[in-house]
């Protein structure tokens, strides 16, 4: 999955180091980033294109190689790299690529949602001991938001629902997931989002994994749970444009997959699964 970049380490610790010129610089312009040759450039590139240091956000490490984030982007560099879709994160080379382009855009989007305070409108500045956004007014304080998500497999012996989004024409069958809403457990929402979208109701939930989605800003905590009675499936056409019951041995293969959904998919598929 997308964590998984072993021998590599990554280091989320907060800290505010001087940039290395080998250092990597991601830049977004709102629904795009500007790369370089589909790489990250690094900050030797972006110093030639007069950015500064005082311009570059510290996010993480991966081993030694620090990645920042360029806070405001000048013309010169809009000019210098080509856009692309957030999706050429995910698909970069590198086994820590995906994790590190998928948390650069999650702090991105923080920033840029939290430039000014949500209790009295004054600008934020960005705290100078841990990673915060902080009013120099009234003090409030905002830290990056994470948003936690089920997915759950629901099974039926040797069959599983799968779906498809109403709202994406991507051909990928996916699971019944949804958000953690207000007052819930994570296995309240599993039992919950089944019923809403497909109308089952499940017992026997295990949990199967979790990972960073920062493509979404969630945290993704997976279930593998077991129809309990009724298997009629009634479709919230709302959410799901499909859902099926769909035997084992007809599962699409998802070998390598980077997201949960897909790696428990290939574990049904091919019987590495709980089977109780």
């Amino acid at each position: 999955m997308l964590q998984e970049i072993t021998p590599h380490v990554y280091h989320n610790e907060f800290k505010s180091p001087a940039p290395k010129e080998t250092d990597l610089v991601t830049i977004f312009d709102g629904r795009y980033a500007l790369l370089d040759d589909g790489k990250y450039p690094t900050v030797a590139q972006v110093h030639a294109l007069g950015v500064a240091d005082q311009d570059l956000v510290y996010l993480f490490a991966v081993d030694d190689t620090a990645f920042f984030l360029l806070w405001e982007v000048p013309e010169a560099v809009q000019k210098a790299f080509q856009p692309a879709s957030v999706e050429a994160c995910r698909n970069m080379e590198g086994v820590y690529m995906p994790l590190a382009g998928s948390t650069a855009l999650h702090l991105y989007r923080w920033y840029r949602a939290n430039r000014f305070c949500g209790s009295c409108g004054a600008p934020n500045q960005r705290d100078d001991k841990e990673r915060a956004m902080r009013c120099p007014v009234c003090n409030s304080i905002v830290y990056p938001t994470i948003a936690p998500a089920i997915v759950v497999g629901v099974r039926d012996g040797d069959r599983i629902v799968l779906t498809k989004y109403a709202d994406r024409e991507t051909p990928r069958y996916a699971f019944v997931a949804g958000f953690v809403e207000i007052g819930e457990t994570l296995e309240d929402t599993v039992r919950r989002e089944v019923r809403e979208e497909v109308g089952l109701h499940v017992k026997n939930l295990r949990f199967a994994g979790n990972q960073p989605w920062g493509f979404a800003g969630n945290l993704m905590v997976g279930y593998w749970a077991d129809l309990d009675g009724d298997s009629t499936i009634t479709l919230d056409r709302n959410e799901l444009r499909e859902a099926v019951w769909m035997p084992r041995e007809e599962v699409p293969a998802s070998p390598g997959a980077l997201d949960l959904t897909h790696t428990m998919m290939e574990q049904f598929r091919t019987g590495r699964d709980p089977k109780n």
